[in-house]
């Protein structure tokens, strides 16, 4: 299982077997690179730790602990969380700022204790084999490590990735493996499993009302608290870069450390071969700008090709975009410059209400006010001027497409309907029968993890609440982020999910955050020192990567008409051969594919990939050998036992 999580901690291994649990840890050398070897135990060895992720506020914390009398061995957050356990249990949670999963085996009372981060940065995946035992792990592959684990695709996942980009907590796309929801902590004994969640994401319930603060005070307030979530961000014992894409949320990250640490500033980028993608000059003025030093990696459709086996390797999921791809050979780049460790701007779009989604929702909202008329849905032009037959469409196309449910607006999923409608549509590539009939359930999932109020929140709120709960930690955080970065044992660090900042955003009035159809207004405000005047007005331009030119291009890689050949697609069992075929004709004879066909596509490919590399030819590595690579914890009180 160690073994295969090289990848997240290739510096270290290290076990703990006890008579009926055993820990393992493979580390990422980042706080205490000599003195931090993993599992920890207390002062007394009745606990024991395996932790993986930061807390960014440990230093305070051990200050607390260490004036309470407890006792530190190392100079690692690990023994703080530890310590903060030892004190306080599962309410430890509430006072750590950071982002993690980590359990801890009490010797004493025969149990474990299970947590994950507040927005889901670090996974935490767990299955329970037929003769009884309870297995986890930071990634699926390493549960099946262990051959009693059944290795199966499960049709009820699949169908939210073709739905929801992701499968939603605590399902995956395998039978029998679950994922631990975001917020939560798990308790596991011998007699039942209990989980619980300690923190969920919540909204101010008002309007567009101006708040008593004035919003000179909300843009210093804010400022703060941002200057602070990168400062703390920095402590590590390794360089700290910082990916800049050119937009407006990493230029400000990348902005603060410059002008606000004493920290050298190295920034990383991707520079797309296909125009159509390429934001390298917006990228290259903002270096210039702070004065970094720049590292770009160059994707062409070759290289996302071709990495594209590897990519669905390390997200263990079936995937409906290439972008994860182009952040995998990112994080190559810096792992091969010899950083660990990177800020990123991820969670401003969320938070700040940055997505076109968002302006979506608003629009159809003010169009519904007057169903009839022709003019309103035009204004839908100006969101997607780059989508393929939208762009100067006619009011009777725009109606068609966004006017579906349009006067639905009491329902939950309003803002979120449009795209999983359109995203549904890869469905009829499934034959008949292999999928569930409907997603309810899954919807029903989602509607019971709604907070208390959820009701009485701003359109806006609720939009915000659906996009972090169905896609932040199912597929953001985790396919185009964790798995990319920790494929080459690099850390990414997020300063806008700070949760002092995720809450102060989340209490302020949605016209703060979404101006009119101006996104993430309160941050182009508070950037407006820092950033040139060309990043800081720039529109929102959503991440992407090419699809199928990806694929069919002069050097198409092997494994892709290998995968969607009818054969393969056939003996698989999933997609109508017919279907594949025809998809792959179109493309062959030149055809432009739509938004849904390119989708359909990246779906289809990755399925197949994902059920030939962990179903059909799952190939587990050599072990690591416990005389040479792994450290194993021993203990006087377990050899007496023994």
């Amino acid at each position: 299982m160690l073994a295969l999580l090289r990848h997240r901690g290739p510096d270290e291994f290290g076990m703990l077997v006890d008579r009926e649990a055993g820990l393992g840890s493979a580390r990422l050398s980042i706080i205490d690179l000599q003195g931090g070897t993993q599992p920890i135990a207390n002062e007394d060895e009745t606990l024991w730790v395996v932790f993986n992720g930061e807390i960014f506020n440990y230093l305070e914390l051990r200050e607390e602990l260490l004036s309470r009398g407890h006792h530190f061995r190392t100079a690692t957050d690990t023994e703080v969380v530890l310590h903060l356990f030892e004190e306080m249990g599962e309410r430890c949670l509430e006072k750590l700022n950071g982002q993690f999963a980590f359990a801890i085996w009490d010797r004493i009372r025969r149990r474990l204790f299970l947590s994950r981060d507040r927005v889901g940065v670090r996974p935490l995946f767990y299955t329970e084999t037929a003769d009884g035992a309870f297995l986890f792990a930071s990634e699926i592959k390493s549960l099946f490590g262990d051959r009693r684990v059944r290795r199966e695709l499960a049709p009820g996942g699949l169908r939210e990735v073709f739905t929801f980009w992701a499968a939603q907590t605590p399902k995956t796309v395998f039978r029998g493996i679950c994922e631990l929801p975001s917020g939560h902590w798990m308790l596991v004994d011998r007699d039942r499993i209990r989980t619980e969640r300690y923190w969920a994401m919540r909204f101010a319930p008002h309007g567009d009302g101006v708040p008593e603060r004035g919003m000179d005070e909300v843009i210093e307030e804010f400022r703060a608290l941002l200057v602070d979530a990168c400062r703390i961000r920095l402590r590590a014992d390794v360089p700290v870069g910082a990916y800049l894409s050119g937009g407006l949320d990493s230029s400000t990250i990348a902005s603060v450390v410059r002008r606000h640490t004493a920290n050298r500033l190295v920034t990383f980028s991707i520079a797309f071969a296909d125009e159509q993608f390429d934001e390298s000059a917006f990228q290259l003025e903002m270096a210039r700008s702070l004065g970094t030093e720049h590292h770009v990696v160059r994707a062409t459709h070759a290289d996302i090709g071709s990495a594209f086996p590897d990519v669905i390797w390390h997200a263990e999921t079936p995937l409906m975009r290439t972008a994860p791809a182009p952040m995998f050979l990112l994080s190559k780049l810096v792992r091969e410059t010899g950083f660990k460790v990177v800020l990123t701007g991820e969670g401003a779009d969320e938070f700040l209400a940055g997505y076109d989604i968002f302006k979506e929702a608003k629009i159809r909202r003010f169009w519904a006010r007057q169903p009839d008329s022709r003019l309103r849905p035009l204004l839908l032009q100006r969101l997607y001027p780059d989508v393929r037959g939208l762009s100067g469409a006619n009011t009777s196309i725009l109606s068609a497409f966004f006017g579906e449910g349009l006067t639905d607006v009491a329902s939950p999923w309003y803002s979120h309907t449009v795209r999983w409608r359109n995203n549904r549509r890869t469905l009829r590539f499934f034959v008949d029968g292999v999928l569930p009939p409907v997603e309810g359930d899954s919807l029903g999932a989602m509607a019971r993890d709604m907070p208390a109020g959820f009701s009485d929140w701003p359109p806006l709120s609720q939009a915000q609440w659906v996009e972090a709960a169905s896609f932040l930690s199912r597929y953001l955080l985790s396919s185009q982020g964790d798995r990319m970065g920790l494929a080459h044992s690099i850390e990414g660090r997020f300063p806008f999910l700070d949760v002092r900042l995720i809450e102060f955003c989340n209490s302020l009035p949605p016209g703060m955050k979404l101006h009119g159809l101006e996104e993430k207004y309160l941050l182009r405000l508070a950037a407006r020192p820092w950033l040139p005047e060309t990043i800081r007005r720039r529109p929102k331009r959503p991440y992407r990567a090419p699809v199928y030119r990806s694929f069919f291009h002069a050097s198409t890689p092997d494994y892709v008409r290998e995968m969607l050949s009818p054969g393969a697609v056939k003996a698989a069992g999933f997609f109508r051969p017919g279907a594949v075929e025809q998809l792959v004709r179109k493309i062959d004879g030149g055809g432009m594919l739509g938004e849904t066909d390119e989708m359909a596509l990246v779906g289809i490919l990755s399925t197949q990939l994902v059920q030939h590399q962990f179903v059909d030819d799952f190939r587990s590595p050599e072990p690591l050998l416990p005389d040479k690579d792994v450290r194993i914890c021993t203990m006087k009180t377990m050899r007496e036992q023994a």
